[in-house]
């Protein structure tokens, strides 16, 4: 892609992205997010419409009245994107590549963050991690991490989430607010998503294609592995393959559930021919 497409490109995003960010998902952003950000501090007596999950048990029973902690908003928070750059993500059979979904939801994050004056990072990460690009703030900063979200050309087309939980952990030593964008066509990440969501407000964001969930009947058919580029001629006549084939989808999609949900973390799961804006805000009403 020459420089002159790459910034035709970035600015079509930066368009559709960033009006999305300034009216609609800046505010629930921040109520989302802003609000869990907080530090004790001090207590006062409470008062008619105090939150009752504030009042300080040991101070109330101390002096036989009640009394409620006091918290502050801390000033900025940290956003951090990781983006799965494997192989698989360059299909789609609507109208984007998961890949360009996926792109377009980390640039309205990056701008949600940037209007609420807080920081951005970027991972980008396949079997291994690819890029990183440390939080800053400011508009040219988020810019520089869309032109990376649209041009960088990984080295490796497998898949490996734990060994991005590790570098995450080993980078981000204040807690973050995190969005791991993937199909999550992986496994065994499940031990190291429970160290990071002790630390870390994670949220993954599964993003896929309907017609990844069944294999249809269409002869033998040559296929090819996105992620080991291995060929293989498939009967996908046969009820069998296509059962197993259909079971394996649906393992991954049950393992991501079950292992965001057991670590306390966020889910969303949005096909590529969805509205990720409806995914999104409903997410964020949901929590705020």
């Amino acid at each position: 892609m020459d420089t002159k497409e790459l910034l035709k490109k970035v600015r079509k995003i930066e368009i559709k992205t960033r009006r999305l960010s300034d009216h609609i998902f800046g505010g629930e952003y921040h109520s989302t997010f802003k609000g869990r950000g907080m530090t004790f501090s001090e207590v006062r007596q409470y008062q008619f419409g105090d939150d009752v999950r504030n009042i300080d048990w040991n101070v109330t029973a101390r002096y036989n009245e009640p009394f409620v902690k006091v918290f502050e908003e801390e000033r900025e928070l940290t956003m951090m994107l990781m983006v799965d750059v494997s192989g698989s993500e360059l299909f789609g059979t609507a109208k984007q590549f998961k890949k360009e979904v996926i792109t377009e939801i980390s640039a309205t994050l990056a701008f949600s963050a940037l209007q609420n004056n807080d920081k951005v990072g970027l991972i980008l990460f396949s079997d291994e991690v690819e890029l990183f690009i440390p939080p800053k703030k400011g508009k040219s900063h988020v810019l520089r991490i869309i032109r990376e979200l649209l041009e960088f050309t990984p080295k490796s087309s497998e898949t490996n989430i734990t060994e991005a939980f590790k570098f995450l952990t080993n980078v981000m030593k204040k807690k973050a607010i995190v969005f791991l964008l993937s199909d999550f066509i992986a496994d065994d990440y499940d031990a190291t998503l429970r160290i990071v969501g002790n630390k870390h407000d994670v949220t993954g964001i599964r993003v896929y294609d309907q017609k990844e969930e069944s294999m249809p009947n269409l002869g033998m058919v040559q296929m090819q592995d996105a992620e080991t580029g291995v060929l293989e001629l498939v009967n996908t006549r046969s009820k069998k393959v296509r059962s197993a084939y259909g079971q394996f989808h649906k393992d991954k999609v049950e393992y991501f559930s079950d292992s965001f949900a057991k670590s306390g973390s966020g889910i969303i799961h949005c096909r590529v021919d969805e509205s990720y804006v409806k995914k999104l805000l409903g997410y964020f009403k949901r929590r705020g």
